[in-house]
């Protein structure tokens, strides 16, 4: 596999344009360079340790995972500071999390009583220590507590509960990734992360210490990295990114493409391609034809995408096309392998490790 040219891949297949991959990973790391703020990168992304090393290469302090099972994998890859930016709650889980803890830096969301208490007990009876950030709750219809003072009778719960150590705050701002104008974005993510700032003010005068203030995303690194608080980014989609995340952060390139073979010419000029929903999500839009301008996806179906073409093609049967995503997470999780390509060729093989991964 590895030497062979694109164009004799099977497919459907998952590309990496591995120039345009490194060249967004260098980009990223280059911006945070001499900012507080450091890098802890979404994995839930691309699911894949290989790629994860090389963020952490480039500077990145840890990862983030959004499932337990995700953590697992990167622990055994050898990756050793891992977020959890989720409420962990089955009981199954918190007792997987707290034995991950026995032998990685593990960190873990909460912004209840209640399941605190659950997290306490288990790392208790395994003996161990589990990091927790409190969630601030800024606007996403997530998780989080009100900011100020219910974030304060949470974290003083958790300073005195057993097998628990308290890091710092978080909070989610997703909801802005897209906002457009990006001027607007900007001003509306600085705005929400305000309350972040405010409680861990309020928490500080009551003597309680925040080592860490985690927020930010890739559609909103660069303000986020702007904000003198802030120790951690957790920008995900940029190493790899989709065609709708593209249009709001264009600085990053399209690295991740879906290849696939016309298998058909419809007599009315309908361009069909063994590339389907099976394959590739579509949760955000249609995908994007790589190359040709004159060809639009006209529909995806289950296992088959219609292209039409503006004017006369010739393209013809066995031809390879590359389509973009119009959504990372959704495509990654649909395919076995990423096939790292350079000029043309297979460079790399990588298993998507955290495919399936989602408990």
């Amino acid at each position: 596999m590895i030497g062979s040219r694109k164009e004799d891949l099977d497919t459907p297949a998952l590309l990496i344009d591995l120039d345009l991959m490194e060249k967004n990973i260098r980009q990223m790391a280059e911006f945070l360079k001499e900012k507080k703020a450091k890098l802890r990168p979404h994995t839930k992304v691309h699911r894949t340790p290989v790629i994860a090393r090389k963020q952490m290469e480039a500077g990145a302090i840890g990862i983030c995972c959004q499932k337990v099972r995700q953590a697992e994998i990167m622990a055994d890859a050898g990756i050793n500071d891992i977020l959890i930016p989720n409420v962990i709650a089955t009981p199954d889980k918190i007792n997987r999390l707290t034995a991950l803890a026995k032998r990685s830096n593990i960190t873990v969301l909460i912004d209840d009583a209640a399941n605190a208490e659950q997290l306490s007990l288990s790392a208790q009876r395994i003996g161990t220590s589990l990091n927790v950030f409190v969630d601030v709750y800024v606007g996403t219809q997530r998780f989080g507590l009100d900011p100020g003072e219910p974030v304060l009778k949470l974290v003083k719960q958790v300073t005195a509960m057993g097998g628990l150590r308290f890091s710092g705050l978080m909070c989610h701002i997703g909801f802005l990734s897209h906002f457009e104008p990006r001027t607007e974005r900007r001003s509306r993510a600085k705005q929400a992360e305000l309350p972040l700032i405010e409680t861990k003010k309020l928490l500080e005068r009551t003597g309680i210490k925040v080592e860490k203030l985690s927020s930010g995303t890739t559609g909103t690194y660069d303000v986020t990295a702007d904000n003198q608080e802030i120790t951690e980014i957790r920008a995900g989609s940029y190493a790899l990114m989709d065609r709708s995340y593209h249009e709001s952060v264009p600085e990053f390139g399209c690295a991740m493409r879906v290849l696939g073979t016309v298998i058909s010419r419809n007599p009315k000029g309908i361009i069909v391609l063994d590339v389907g929903m099976a394959s590739m999500s579509t949760e955000h839009g249609s995908p994007a034809v790589v190359g040709d301008d004159n060809l639009s996806v006209y529909q995806v179906h289950a296992e088959n995408s219609l292209l039409k073409p503006d004017k006369p093609s010739n393209i013809r049967i066995g031809d390879k096309l590359e389509l973009i995503p119009s959504y990372l997470d959704g495509t990654v999780v649909r395919n076995e392998k990423f096939y790292g390509m350079r000029k043309g060729v297979v460079e790399e093989v990588w298993e998507i490790a955290g495919r399936n991964a989602s408990n």
